[in-house]
Order: structure tokens, then sequence, then C-alpha cells
């Protein structure tokens, strides 16, 4: 059978390969089912709410079929000497190296499900989805064959980081890429996630998930570059959850894409946890990023911070809905919510809605969203200086967002996220 032929992805329940464990089995099916009774989203959903329901119709995509990759193994560049590398292309694991210390499991999910079974099956897919897309985190775990697991065990701190490549290739190709990182008592690891499309007019379709459980005084650290080509779209579900003493920071940077809906649940569940959530979009042309967060306050003493900057070209639109949620108990609570949008044209868009719920005592909660233009103070100033308009607004916007990537607080990956940043810049000033 074609690629053309293949039926879509909504067409028949996934088969699990038998040599997965019952459990995970069991889970797929029922998954199945729940994505077939759980209603599609309506226009009038507070969660959808701005959101271009027309882009949720995926009966055009397949499953990833086999794939020519050797091509894509060099393209897959990311950091200079990264601790390991995984490479995926449509969901298919096609390289690894690694030089982790004892006390590191970093496995395709795939491999992880048979050798430690037990261990997945205690982190994967915990708690229902909030934000808007249980029905397609529903599909991603009917569908998913495969992925990144990494288990770090305690007092074993990885110095360097982890990087994975996920390339999609093949015209209406659908992707399930899943990302569980676990961590032990005071440990600490920090991984990256880069997405790819191997043409740059081929549509394709991600359904991501991410499970990152950060134990008691442990710090994880996770970065997903989303650098597929401007006729995909993207669903990325992120669950982190922090326990007593644990440090979580969750990056998202958005440059390619036509359509992607970003939904991040941060969950403190300890005393002493924090969580920053950080987010740096560069929409052009149409795109369109779709952006949904949750901080959820569950302990007393915790801490988190959000602050996500886009800078907007063309026709381009940005919706971003936060909650700061503070449950009974969660006293000391300390949480802040920042939302900036660089407004690059008169005909882009911006849509903001930031919140808190308070339910305890002597917090202390920020939210906010700002959108401006750049000043023509500004543009004089550099002009003045010999730089040309074009070039100028492009210093303007990079500064903009370079404050939210300095806060990775490592040389290497903010390098790596400039890169990205600066490839999509420099593909705006060519028009």
């Amino acid at each position: 059978m074609t690629t053309l032929e293949m039926p879509s992805l909504l067409e028949s329940a996934p088969v699990t390969p038998p040599y997965l464990p019952e459990w995970f089995a069991t889970r797929q099916q029922t998954a199945w089912k729940r994505f077939l009774a759980t209603p599609a989203p309506k226009r009038g959903d507070e969660t959808w709410r701005f959101s271009s329901i027309k882009q949720l119709d995926f009966s055009a995509f397949q499953k990833a079929p086999a794939a020519h990759v050797n091509e894509l193994i060099p393209r897959s560049t990311g950091l200079k000497a990264p601790i390991a590398k995984l490479i995926f292309v449509n969901d298919e694991l096609v390289h690894v190296e690694s030089s982790l210390p004892e006390g590191v499991i970093c496995l395709p999910l795939a491999e992880a499900l048979v050798s430690h079974s037990d261990l997945v099956q205690a982190h994967f897919m915990k708690r229902e989805t909030r934000l808007g897309s249980a029905k397609f985190a529903a599909l991603h775990e009917a569908s998913l064959t495969n992925g990144l697991f990494v288990h770090v065990s305690d007092q074993v701190e990885v110095q360097g980081t982890i990087e994975a490549h996920h390339w999609i290739t093949g015209e209406n190709t659908a992707i399930f890429p899943h990302t569980l990182v676990v961590t032990g008592k005071n440990s600490k690891v920090r991984v990256v996630d880069c997405f790819h499309s191997a043409d740059d007019s081929q549509p394709g379709l991600a359904i991501a998930f991410n499970d990152l459980c950060a134990g008691p005084g442990s710090q994880l650290d996770y970065i997903a570059i989303q650098a597929f080509n401007e006729a995909t779209r993207v669903i990325q579900i992120n669950e982190t959850s922090a326990a007593r003493d644990a440090s979580t920071t969750g990056f998202i940077l958005n440059t390619g894409a036509s359509w992607a809906r970003n939904e991040s649940l941060s969950r403190l569940e300890g005393p002493g946890s924090r969580s920053d959530m950080l987010s740096v979009s560069i929409p052009r042309h149409e795109q369109e990023y779709d952006q949904r967060t949750f901080q959820h306050h569950v302990s007393e003493g915790a801490y988190s911070d959000l602050l996500y900057k886009n800078s907007l070209y063309d026709a381009s639109r940005t919706i971003f809905s936060g909650l700061i949620f503070v449950d009974e108990g969660a006293h000391h609570t300390d949480a802040y919510q920042t939302c900036r949008n660089l407004l690059m044209s008169d005909t882009c868009e911006a849509n903001s809605m930031p919140g808190l719920e308070i339910n305890a005592d002597q917090v202390k909660c920020s939210h906010g969203s700002t959108s401006s233009q750049i000043s023509d103070e500004e543009i004089f100033y550099l002009r003045a200086r010999g730089i040309d308009p074009v070039n100028a607004r492009q210093l303007i916007a990079r500064g903009f967002s370079v404050d939210v990537v300095e806060r990775l607080k490592d040389a290497d990956v903010e390098a790596l996220v400039l890169q990205f940043m600066d490839g999509k810049f420099a593909r705006i000033a060519r028009g």
C-alpha cells in the first residue's frame, strides 16, 4: 500500500505491537475508545476561545510510513557535545549515541516499555488533560509507538544535556512523539527536544506529549524547539509535576508550523517547589500560535513564574490564556504570570487572557499582558547609527526575546535556541 493509499489515522483503531506489555495495550485500547467518545472542541468552548477550530480537521493525515533516513542523520545538528543524542524519523529511532553516567536510563520509549515496564507505567500519562485537548491526548495515547524515556536515579547529576531530534517525512504524515523524564531525589537533568520537517513544503501533523516528573530536591530542565515547516500542524501537551524542593524549567520556542497549540500544566506538589514556564514565539505570514497554561499550586510555600514573549509579523496570530490556581491550604504561594507581545505589523493579532484563582491566604500573585509596536524613537536611534530600518527592527525583536532565553542558564543551550531564532529572523528578512 502506497502512502497515498494509506487510511486516515482516524479511520481505525491503532494496533499495539504484541511484544509491548499488556497494560500498555489496554491503555491504548481504552484511549482509542475515549478519543471516539470525546466530543470535538467547539467554537464556544472557553478553552478554545479565539482558536481556529478548522485546524482540527486531521482526516487527511495518516500514520507515519517507513522512511528513508540516511540524509536526515547529518541534518540533525544541535549542541556541540550533547551527553546523549537520539534521532527519530517518523517516530522510529534511527540513531543513538551516549556517554551518560551510571544511574541514568536513557532509552527510546518503545524499548523502555519492555525493559523498564513498571517504571514507565508508574509515571506515564497519569493525569487527565484539562486545558482543552483531552480528545487529542487520547488520540496520542492510542497511537504513539515511540519517544524518549529518561530516568535519573537519586543523587545523580547529569553534567551536560540530553538531545533528541524528531523528524516528519512524507506528505500528510502524522507522528506522536512522547517524552517521559523522571528525576529521583536530589538529581539533575536537562533535556532538549528538537522538532523538524524533512521537506520545506509537505504538510505534516505532530501530536506530542511530555510527562516531566521532578522528584524531591531535584532539578529538571526541558527545552522544546518547534521548527517544523510552515505547512505542518502541531499539538504539544506538557504535564509537569514538582515535588518538595524540586525545581523545573519548561521552555518552548515556536518558529515553525502553520498552526501550533501548546498546552502546559505545572503542578507544584511539595513545599519549596519551583516552576519556571518560559516561551518565545516568532510567527510570520499567517502562522498561528495558541498557548494555554495552568500554574497549579497544590502545596504551600511554592513558587512559579511564567514569562511568554511573542514577536508577530505580517498577518500572524497568537493566543495566550493562562491561569494561576492556588488550592485551599496552599498558603505562602508566590506566583507570577507575564505575556508580552511585540507587534511588528499593522495586520497581526495578539489575544491575551491572563487569570488568577486564589483559595488560600498570605499569597503573592500577579498577572499581566502587554502588546505594543516598536516606537519611532527606537528606529530613529538605530538608523542614526547607520543601521537600515529592516535590520533595526530585527535587532529590536531579537533583543525583546533574549531575556527569556538567558533564563535557561546554560550557554550551549542558549546558543542553540538563538541559532533557531536567528534562522527565523533571517527568513523573515528575506520575505
